[in-house]
């Protein structure tokens, strides 16, 4: 097993810390402070991520399909493509800033989304679109099925009424994926993705929420009343299949959630070599002299967090490996997303704790890292959701038989 970056994607991992260290690291505290502002000096930086999926299109820096085919002559042997690119590179992206990461144009969540689902011709016509998606409600957070907006077929065209809540970037997205339901009674099949453009009749921006961390992204609130979506919105197959169920659009969360555990790892990474740098400042952490259990408190408390971290981004590398060689990783996946979210948390806030005062001051953006951590904990599955999937996977039960 080689734990190395593959040498192709090696450019990509050196030109995203780039873009964190010397654009990211110095606005970082300004749009944390300007919660809403739109960040200008990303415009730029999208044009230059445009380019770089241009020039390869298996392996560029935005989110792709879930599963790779091989192309016609390719040799047969693993594989590093867009699934991997996205979670190297944003792993760097959010050691910079996780919440301008999430603001990049073009590079939105529901452009994981429907590079997951969607038909090729979809797939053309949205290409260039910033997509952002929309799938919580006041009365549907971690339980995706117990969604109730509805999508209703009227000719060439679905009605889509209900409320969508926590939605990254719905402000500023061109495009945006609403998880809607086909027909209440019908349960998880009926439950589909559609590409909703802003500005559609019915379509409405009800407010950019307040939030704990990952403030220079905006959250909204959007709501669908009697909107009207051509049908060939509709992401995927629109056909109800009891048999196959909610497996087309959680397609979708296999594709997102490695990609939120390396947004973890980022934030939790940053944390740790900051803290190191600080305390080694004070002369209070040494340079490895010493075991474990003849080291300081500090150094032992840090070994301990650099091992779960680690463990937590081997856990990621293996769910976006499979990813790109067409082997499902629903479960592993969700073991990413678990392991990475609760271990950037904790390590957060422990380094703020081992920071002192020094880490809680605007001057150090451990305090903001800490913030920062909670939001990837919760979002795209909280902690709770993500062990029960993986506990679904490894005994072979239902989500009606182990909830």
């Amino acid at each position: 097993m080689n734990l190395e970056i593959p040498k192709k994607l090696k450019p990509l991992v050196d030109q995203a810390h780039v873009v964190a260290t010397e654009i990211f690291r110095p606005i970082s505290r300004k749009y944390d402070c300007a919660e809403h502002e739109y960040p200008f000096e990303l415009d730029m930086l999208a044009s230059v991520m445009d380019g770089m999926n241009e020039g390869d299109a298996g392996g560029g820096a935005g989110a792709g399909k879930l599963r790779q085919e091989k192309k016609s002559g390719e040799k047969s042997g693993v594989r590093n493509g867009t699934n991997m690119a996205t979670v190297l590179g944003l792993t760097e992206l959010c050691w910079g800033d996780v919440g301008l990461a999430l603001t990049i144009p073009r590079q939105g969540l529901g452009n994981a989304a429907i590079a997951a689902v969607a038909n090729e011709e979809q797939l053309k016509r949205f290409k260039g679109c910033w997509a952002s998606m929309a799938i919580s409600e006041p009365g549907a957070g971690s339980d995706s099925a117990a969604i109730r907006t509805t999508a209703i077929k009227d000719g060439d065209h679905y009605v889509l009424n209900g409320e969508k809540i926590f939605i990254t970037a719905g402000g500023r997205s061109d495009v945006v994926v609403v998880w809607a339901t086909l027909d209440p009674s019908a349960g998880r099949a009926a439950i589909k993705s559609f590409a909703v453009q802003k500005g559609t009749p019915g379509m409405q921006l009800v407010r950019l929420d307040h939030k704990l961390g990952i403030r220079a992204s905006d959250t909204a609130t959007i709501t669908f009343t009697d909107c009207r979506v051509p049908k060939e919105n509709l992401l995927g197959n629109p056909e109800i299949d009891v048999k196959a169920g909610f497996g087309g659009v959680m397609q979708t969360f296999d594709n997102t959630r490695p990609v939120v555990a390396a947004m973890a790892l980022g934030v939790g990474r940053a944390s740790l070599e900051r803290t190191k740098e600080l305390l080694k400042e004070r002369g209070i952490l040494g340079g490895y002299e010493r075991t474990l259990f003849g080291s300081t408190s500090a150094e032992a408390e840090l070994y301990r967090m650099e091992a779960d971290l680690e463990a937590a981004r081997l856990l990621t590398i293996k769910a976006a490996w499979m990813a790109d060689n067409g082997i499902p990783n629903s479960k592993e996946a969700s073991m990413a997303k678990a392991k990475a979210g609760r271990a950037a948390n904790h390590i957060t806030l422990r380094c703020l704790q081992l920071c002192a005062s020094v880490g809680a001051t605007e001057t150090e953006l451990l305090e903001k890292w800490a913030r920062d951590s909670k939001m990837l904990d919760i979002f795209e599955g909280t902690q709770q959701i993500q062990l029960l999937i993986i506990a679904r996977r490894l005994l072979g039960k239902s989500s009606a038989e182990l909830r």
